[in-house]
């Protein structure tokens, strides 16, 4: 089985439910707040774990409570979690999130040790970029260790694929040039485009990432599907899976590790999305972040009910 390398980001998740999204100086009230492992690099590792790949983690957390809750729900998912490093005198990373009634989120993440991942953190742990097939980033890591570490993925000759968020002020042109697959949401696509009104706009807004040297572009646009592009088959949409949405905090990280384990197997990037749209589409019908994702066996018969090949 092929090794997959997740590096990035590890938050404790703390969620809020409420009636409706508060506007600038409202205050509302809630009655109920969960705590779960977080943090879009964790999410993703967790998904792969689940999903049944080789995967593991490279990412910091701090010498706290929070944790030890992000390593007992990694540990749980098979992932491999002995590069992890543990930062002294600073927080594990926080997220603190409301999710409204129609299953929408807004998300205020705290770096926390997360800030602290270094190229000297990357170098002590080379000799596992160098033993795995596909690393994925996502940027709530500083970006210049970003930039180092897919830097040398990519001439070790590894599929680097990116999951462009959050999307910084000033995108560093270099890391384009190290990206296999980049998988942006619709509002991500036209921050990184300077593109207004993407939807009307993908095919002008992918070939702008596609000149700046990424090879295959995949636009997730919720409950409107998916916009791909690959070198293989050209541009097609793929429709969305209707389900009822009760909270899409984990959706996009699971569709970034259903995709990258898929490919892991040598299906197609066109098979990958399908794949990927499905285990996604699981995932926005339950609450919480890695307490969301489902296990290869919960895809499998989802998709054996919904009679849909792979």
């Amino acid at each position: 089985m092929k090794k997959i390398l997740v590096i990035g980001s590890l938050n404790l998740d703390m969620t809020v439910q409420v009636d409706h999204t508060p506007v600038v100086g409202e205050t509302i009230l809630s009655n109920r707040m969960d705590m779960n492992a977080g943090g879009k690099g964790a999410n993703q590792a967790c998904a792969l774990g689940k999903l049944g790949a080789d995967v593991t983690m490279l990412g910091a957390v701090g010498r706290d409570m929070y944790a030890d809750i992000q390593l007992d729900s990694l540990n749980t998912a098979g992932v491999n979690t002995t590069r992890i490093i543990v930062k002294e005198d600073v927080s594990t990373g926080i997220a603190l999130i409301t999710v409204n009634k129609e299953g929408d989120n807004s998300i205020i993440v705290v770096s926390g040790a997360n800030a602290t991942l270094s190229k000297k953190d990357i170098d002590d742990n080379l000799d596992v970029i160098k033993e795995s097939d596909i690393v994925i980033f996502q940027l709530e890591v500083p970006l210049e260790t970003v930039c180092y570490a897919a830097g040398i993925a990519k001439k070790l000759g590894k599929m680097v694929i990116l999951d462009p968020a959050p999307v910084p002020k000033d995108f560093p042109e270099e890391l384009y040039r190290y990206v296999d697959i980049i998988k942006p949401n619709e509002t991500e696509l036209g921050m990184l485009t300077g593109i207004d009104n993407t939807e009307e706009h993908l095919e002008e807004a992918v070939a702008c990432l596609k000149e700046k040297g990424v090879k295959d572009v995949i636009v997730t646009l919720g409950e409107k599907g998916v916009y791909m592009v690959d070198k293989a088959t050209g541009a097609e949409r793929i429709p969305a899976i209707k389900v009822q949405a009760v909270d899409t905090t984990a959706a996009g990280d699971s569709f970034t590790a259903a995709l990258a384990i898929m490919l892991a197997e040598g299906k197609s990037l066109r098979e990958a999305v399908i794949f990927a749209n499905h285990v996604s589409s699981i995932v926005v019908t339950r609450k919480g972040a890695q307490s969301s994702i489902p296990t290869l066996k919960e895809v499998m018969q989802y998709i054996e009910l919904n009679e849909v090949a792979v």
